[in-house]
């Protein structure tokens, strides 16, 4: 848990991450469906986790979404936040990581993943820092390299995000800007 103090291989884990990779439904958002009487699907996403992708990706890392739902919601969130590795209505998410690994010339190492259903057990296997969120699902806890002390939607990504950027030794320099200001 998150609450416990961060292992020296969980570190080295986060500090090679080069893409963090993210589920929507339960990851970015709480995991719940809002939809009008036509049937307009609505998503509610944390403003902090926005801001820690847009850190990541200003810290040279690269922010990808690969989600088995698709969703206007959604694309809409990828383009506010410039996330343009985006796949949806993803039944196979090993193929989609795959596609975005020979996009990006990455190794497994080189992926964090966060991820709280059992759909997104065999990617969480493959990448070289695998995360669950706090409400994530037991199976996908046992598998996971970290569990976040805070739920999907409700600041998981951005626990992530700051985890990677400590790791890097970036997360000082970041603050420091912010305190300049």
């Amino acid at each position: 848990m998150a609450d416990e103090p961060v292992s020296e291989g969980l570190l080295e884990a986060a500090g090679k991450v080069k893409m963090l990779l993210l589920d929507v439904d339960g990851v970015m958002t709480d995991g719940g469906i809002i939809m009008d009487d036509d049937g307009k699907e609505m998503k509610v996403f944390n403003v902090r986790d926005g801001h820690g992708i847009k850190l990541l990706q200003g810290a040279g890392i690269k922010v990808g979404i690969i989600t088995g739902r698709s969703s206007g919601a959604v694309k809409r969130r990828a383009e506010e936040l410039q996330i343009t590795d985006l796949y949806q209505n993803c039944h196979d998410k090993l193929a989609a990581y795959e596609e975005i690994k020979s996009i990006h010339g990455f190794k497994d190492a080189d992926f964090c993943y966060i991820g709280d259903d059992i759909v997104d057990i065999p990617l969480l296997k493959r990448v070289g820092l695998s995360v669950a969120t706090a409400d994530a699902v037991e199976e996908v806890k046992a598998v996971a390299d970290y569990i976040t002390n805070l739920d999907g939607g409700k600041g998981a990504v951005r626990e992530v995000a700051e985890l990677i950027l400590k790791a890097k030794g970036l997360w000082e320099g970041i603050l420091d800007g912010y305190h300049k200001i």
